[in-house]
């Protein structure tokens, strides 16, 4: 079942045209990274996902439920963390995770349980100082907290990596792998290494459609390069062979690249043999989310 469904979204802004005609589909219980370029779009789809936004035509289904502009009955669903959370400096983490679950109807007993075992999973059970004190990093864990007060299907996350340093992003990352228990997770970015490490399913969306969909495994295996790097032990052979074998590319140190279209792998490595050549390391080269992303944008 797929937990978000998107069907022909169009959008536009005066003479500009930001989305023409997408189409998504997010699986449940999947942690789904939406790729693009800053300004590619994807802040628009997630406010139209989320209703504050009217689309211009297009569908938008939430757990079979559809999307309604202004009529917001399908946000029980979501979770929201935005790219800038906000909140009110003078308040305690606990202090505002108690005031959103009452904003929401929750009972006084289920906030306070459901507020430590959140505060918990996002590593600030111990904090006690006010926010206005908070790192980055910290305010964008207690804003994936206060996202999943009221046990949503869908956690919808805008950049949520963005602005943090590496410390920081492993952190956020940790926290979205763990709520995948919890909720299917959206969440855009442009930083193609956080999709690597924990996404289930990925889409690239470039010049208002999204081009490439689908689990990511599937997709790098689909679009496995006929590439292979070799490393010669020593640096004089590697001469030699790129003279046998024209067309091969050095990359770094004794490091040849060669395409199977070019030169036969089994027909380099009788070269090598047959001259005792030794070598480091042989390998296909595998397809990277930047290089696939980067073949989608230059098309």
């Amino acid at each position: 079942m797929d937990m978000l469904h998107i069907t022909g979204l169009h959008k536009r802004f005066g003479d500009k045209e930001v989305l023409k005609g997408l189409e998504l589909s997010v699986p449940e219980h999947s942690i789904f990274g939406f790729i693009g370029k800053n300004g590619a779009g994807k802040t628009t789809t997630m406010k139209t996902v989320l209703g504050f936004m009217k689309a211009d035509r297009g569908e938008i289904a939430v757990a079979g439920e559809r999307v309604i502009y202004g009529q917001t009955a399908t946000n029980r669903f979501i979770g929201y963390l935005p790219d800038v959370p906000e909140f009110y400096p003078f308040m305690t983490a606990p202090e505002y995770l108690s005031f959103c679950g009452e904003i929401t109807g929750m009972h006084r007993d289920e906030i306070r349980a459901r507020s430590k075992e959140l505060l918990e999973l996002v590593g600030l059970g111990g904090e006690r100082h006010r926010i206005r004190g908070f790192s980055r990093g910290m305010k964008q864990r207690l804003g994936i907290a206060q996202a999943l007060l009221h046990r949503p299907k869908l956690l919808i996350c805008d950049e949520p990596t963005s602005a943090l340093d590496p410390v920081g992003r492993k952190e956020i990352l940790d926290i979205i792998l763990a709520v995948r228990e919890q909720a299917t997770v959206l969440f855009s970015t442009h930083i193609l290494t956080d999709c690597e490490r924990i996404c289930t399913d990925i889409a690239f969306l470039n010049d208002g459609v999204v081009q490439i969909q689908g689990r990511l495994g599937d997709i790098k295996s689909g679009c496995r390069t006929e590439e292979y790097l070799l490393e010669t032990e020593k640096r004089a052979d590697m001469s030699d062979v790129c003279l046998a074998f024209p067309g091969m590319r050095q990359t770094e140190g004794n490091q040849l690249c060669f395409s199977e279209k070019e030169h036969s792998v089994f027909e380099v490595l009788r070269y090598l043999a047959d001259r005792q050549i030794p070598l480091l390391k042989v390998q296909r080269v595998e397809p990277t989310l930047e290089s696939l992303f980067m073949e989608v944008v230059e098309k």
